[in-house]
């Protein structure tokens, strides 16, 4: 289970907002895989998520520039900005839906039985995580695909813990249903 990184300096929250070039190319350096493994969650897709976390330093630059961000944690704004991305991409795609066309095939190809049934598992999971409220999405993408305990995902998402954990239970249970399971 991977660490939260350590709390943020107030030094780089300082720094960000004097538009400290060092200062920048070090918050980016130590919070770029944190950022970017939360929207991999999110997405499920590698580029996409480059992208998207590309996004999100920029939408930090830009916010430092006019003298906002955060007071406190700065790991958490990011992922703040990441799940704001996140859902704005996600209504950007659900207004203008694209099939998922493969760049190339890969070295060891399943049957085509088995590719239709993962496709098909895949897009089912990714359709019942859509149909969460975007705070169930972001709360199983801290504690799953961070792998956050409950307490880092509280202070990321600025609630108690006892919210998370109702929060974590209302969305396994909401994405039971969606996918079917037993009730």
């Amino acid at each position: 289970m991977p660490s939260m990184p350590k709390s943020s300096n107030p030094s780089d929250i300082e720094s960000l907002r004097r538009f400290d070039q060092h200062a920048i190319a070090a918050i980016y350096d130590r919070y770029y895989l944190e950022v970017y493994r939360y929207v991999r969650y999110r997405v499920g897709d590698e580029m996409l998520a480059e992208d998207i976390t590309s996004e999100v330093f920029i939408g930090c630059l830009k916010a430092a520039q006019v003298h906002q961000g955060p007071n406190k944690s700065l790991l958490g704004w990011l992922i703040g900005i990441a799940n704001h991305k996140v859902a704005d991409y996600v209504r950007h795609l659900y207004r203008h839906p694209v099939d998922e066309l493969l760049e190339s095939l890969p070295a060891d190809i399943p049957t085509l039985p088995e590719e239709i049934e993962h496709r098909e598992r895949r897009r089912n999971l990714q359709w019942a995580l859509a149909q969460l409220t975007n705070d169930q999405q972001h709360v199983l993408a801290l504690l799953f695909g961070q792998g956050y305990s409950l307490e880092e995902t509280a202070t990321l998402m600025n609630k108690k813990i006892q919210a998370v954990k109702a929060l974590r239970i209302r969305a396994l249970a909401a994405l039971q249903r969606k996918l079917g399971g037993s009730k």
